[in-house]
């Protein structure tokens, strides 16, 4: 069983949208966008204990009652060897045809006015336009006794989740006999002695006098421990203990409560797994959790093969630590307040498994912004940081970001970040590399450029020499097609590199800086280190030259 598409209409902020899923879905982007409502959205499809709410008036996009609310959820059961889709087909039985492979379940929910809500419906099959009415028994549909939902807010109750459900965590067998009799004798002797306290005794007396002031009935109050009165395991909480020390600490800690709560959650999921299909719906895990607990959760989350099928909202890069093979959802609005989305499957490509910490830290800090600058390394980004934060000291704060390659190729990055939907520029050298078997020097930067465009944009990938000159002699013969991809792609090439570039574009001012005629020099010797320390001494007037410049055309275009 896959997750394959999900469909909303006329729902809350969504008046009609529709997105991909999988079987793990990150969904994230700016405050109020909606992810809160596509994953009530699902839940409403899925779970009894939403759907029985029914829909209020304000559930209505816009509060238009007079369209009904439709939801439809697809999923791909085409892998007939898997138990979750023999369970799913065994309960559809003849309402989809073994030769269908995709089941929609669809919800509606058209408002009545008399009753001043919308009472869900739900149909499926195996036909979307020909979809059966599903079985139902109360609030109860044939779809709940396959499905087992597991909602974790981002406010988890650790204590009350545990006080819950500790009668079906915690399992006593035969074996526990004699230890059940001892709990009996000594909590009957716990009685006996609170009984014999003259405090009881006195409370005990004064308010069985009171009572009968009211009430003719011969009747008295004692005071028990509520451990004889109620279940056994009702009053049992968690505590820590250090395996050295034999003192035991509150589970005060967010944190701890927290990791403590998924536990619990998967015990209990892992105890029905059997009989029903577990889904997991997680919102801002990373909330109260320290950078070092959310990289830890997110081990739990996406290493774990119990979260088989799970939905997570998210504003933290680090709960995207460990993400591989996800679909990403990116929820925004354009400038009419309308609410669109992009998603995408994140697989960790071969090559970069062993890379997968960095690529995953770096790739993940660009998904919560807008637009993004990818470039070479630190030197780039010290200097263009500069140079923005000249041009528009709140560029960040806009939804701008600047993120550094650093060997890691540019269109792997370009490809998933673009298909998101998130705004790419990008700045890369126009970089030269021998091949030894041709005898010739390859031409990088048009190759690069070539793959993150998806074609054969550029022919000429070889040349004889390797030098500034030839690098600028290549730029010029390509620059008609070059300026065409800075329009229509936002892909920036150097005519040579960054330190040749910015000699270009000031050099009666490095050469003032580094007192050098040649300061190119100058700056690829100790790249970082001097790079930062010219960075320090530049004006606003310098920046402003700069980005004015054909060869930093980038960061205005950035900027606009």
């Amino acid at each position: 069983m896959r997750f394959s598409s999900l469909e909303i209409k006329n729902f809350r902020n969504f008046e009609n949208i529709k997105i991909q899923l999988d079987n793990r879905n990150v969904c994230f982007g700016l405050n109020d966008v909606g992810k809160s409502n596509l994953m009530y959205a699902l839940r409403m499809l899925l779970d009894k204990d939403v759907r029985k709410n029914n829909c209020v008036e304000s559930d209505y996009y816009q509060h238009n009652i007079s369209n009904p609310i439709e939801m439809v959820l697809g999923l791909d059961l085409s892998d007939e060897d898997n138990l979750d889709t023999e369970k799913l087909r065994a309960k559809i039985k003849g309402n989809m045809l073994s030769s269908e492979n995709i089941l929609y379940i669809k919800l509606i929910a058209n408002y009545n006015e008399t009753e001043l809500s919308g009472n869900p419906e739900l149909f499926w099959g195996g036909d979307l336009n020909n979809l059966f009415p599903m079985n139902s028994k109360g609030i109860s549909y044939d779809i709940d006794a396959v499905f087992n939902v597991v909602y974790i807010d981002s406010y988890v109750d650790m204590y009350k989740l545990f006080a819950k459900n500790a009668k079906r965590l915690i399992s006593c067998t035969e074996n526990d006999k004699t230890a059940l009799e001892k709990i009996d004798k000594s909590i009957k002797e716990l009685n006996e002695n609170i009984a014999i306290l003259s405090g009881v005794q006195n409370l005990e007396t004064e308010i069985s006098n009171r009572i009968k002031q009211y009430r003719s009935e011969k009747i008295e109050v004692q005071i028990k421990s509520e451990i004889a009165v109620k279940e056994l395991f009702s009053n049992i909480i968690p505590y820590l203990k250090a395996v050295d020390d034999d003192n035991l600490y509150p589970t005060a800690g967010d944190g701890s409560k927290k990791l403590i709560a998924y536990a619990l959650f998967d015990i209990i999921a892992t105890n029905i797994k059997e009989s029903k299909i577990n889904l997991f719906f997680v919102e801002e895990p990373e909330n109260h959790l320290h950078k070092s607990i959310q990289v830890a959760l997110s081990k739990i989350l996406f290493n774990n093969d119990g979260y088989e099928y799970l939905f997570v909202t998210t504003h933290s890069s680090y709960i995207l630590h460990e993400m591989d093979d996800v679909n990403l959802i990116r929820l925004y609005k354009d400038c009419r307040n309308e609410c669109f989305a992009h998603s995408v499957v994140y697989k960790l490509p071969t090559q970069y498994q062993d890379l997968k910490k960095v690529l995953n830290e770096r790739f993940t800090e660009a998904l919560f912004v807008n637009k993004v600058l990818l470039v070479e390394g630190i030197s780039e980004k010290l200097l263009f940081n500069r140079i923005l934060q000249y041009l528009n000291p709140s560029y960040e704060a806009q939804g701008g970001f600047i993120l550094v390659v650093d060997g890691i190729g540019f269109s792997i990055y370009y490809d998933f970040l673009t298909k998101l939907g998130i705004k790419v520029f990008v700045k890369t050298d126009n970089d030269l590399q021998y091949n030894p078997s041709k005898s010739k020097y390859n031409c990088l930067g048009l190759s690069r450029c070539n793959k993150m465009l998806g074609k054969e944009l550029f022919s000429t990938l070889t040349t004889d020499k390797d030098s500034v000159e030839e690098k600028r002699k290549i730029y010029n013969e390509n620059i008609d097609k070059l300026n065409e991809i800075r329009e229509t792609h936002q892909i920036f090439l150097s005519r040579c590199d960054l330190e040749n570039d910015l000699d270009e574009a000031i050099h009666t001012e490095l050469a003032q800086y580094t007192k050098m005629d040649h300061p190119v020099e100058y700056l690829q010797k100790s790249k970082k280190y001097n790079m930062a320390c010219l960075v320090n001494s530049l004006s606003k007037e310098v920046c402003a030259k700069i980005a004015k410049h054909y060869n930093f055309q980038c960061l205005k275009e950035f900027l606009a």
